[in-house]
């Protein structure tokens, strides 16, 4: 195999650094950007040749964001990804994950139908490889006050207890609630026991004196909202 240009040999205008600085950030591909991110590649590969074999290597799939659900031990399966590298990866993803959840809430604090639910969480919980129940506490003006994960399942199903998925509402003592969950297969269509626990949780609520408002399902860029769907 013969030796590929470093990126310092490369043209001004196509090296990451200098052409982020020249044109910012949003001109850079994906493979440029992680390419920042590694520093450097190796003895006959670029920093963005490593990159884009990252981002198209089997053992992350989907390109660049299954940087999400790789684990470090695969990437360093990646000839040029050692331990460091595979740390700064699953670093940028975990950070550009929470940047993203924390950013839509920051901008978007009102619950007014479930499409504003979806911007908040969608691009974070359509990654999780596990089902993930989470509560969000909204005050009298359905604005959003934190938000809590009720339980960790495993890939197909998530248990729900009522006296603990409520225990944060109670808490807080806010006025209502809505529950999300999410569908590793990708499709959001509820199950029959999505349809069960949803109806328990809601007479739970009005036992509490809690208004739930919906039961949202995330799926793989889809959603289904229960209340929308007559299901509660």
């Amino acid at each position: 195999m013969g030796m590929k240009l470093k990126i310092k040999e490369l043209p001004l205008s196509e090296r990451p650094y200098e052409k982020l600085e020249l044109n910012g950030s949003e001109a850079l591909s994906d493979s440029e950007l992680l390419a920042i991110i590694l520093g450097n590649g190796t003895r006959t590969e670029s920093a963005i040749d490593l990159a884009r074999k990252v981002i198209n290597g089997s053992e992350t799939g989907n390109g660049i964001v299954g940087l999400y659900n790789v684990s470090i031990e695969e990437l360093t399966a990646i000839k040029g990804i050692g331990r460091v590298k595979a740390i700064r990866l699953k670093a940028i993803a975990e950070l550009t994950k929470r940047i993203s959840s924390k950013d839509n809430i920051d901008k978007r604090r009102y619950i007014k139908e479930p499409e504003d639910v979806i911007g908040f969480f969608m691009e974070e919980m359509r990654r999780y490889e596990k089902e993930v129940f989470r509560i969000v506490l909204l005050n009298t003006k359905n604005a959003v006050i934190r938000t809590h994960d009720v339980s960790i399942g495993t890939a197909n199903a998530s248990l729900v207890n009522p006296s603990i998925a409520f225990r944060e509402a109670v808490r807080t003592a806010c006025t209502s609630v809505i529950f999300i969950h999410n569908h590793p297969s990708g499709d959001p269509t509820p199950s029959r026991n999505d349809i069960l626990t949803t109806e328990i949780l809601v007479k739970s609520g009005k036992l509490l004196g809690i208004n739930v408002l919906d039961h949202i399902i995330i799926g793989d860029g889809k959603f289904v909202s229960l209340k929308n769907k007559g299901l509660m």
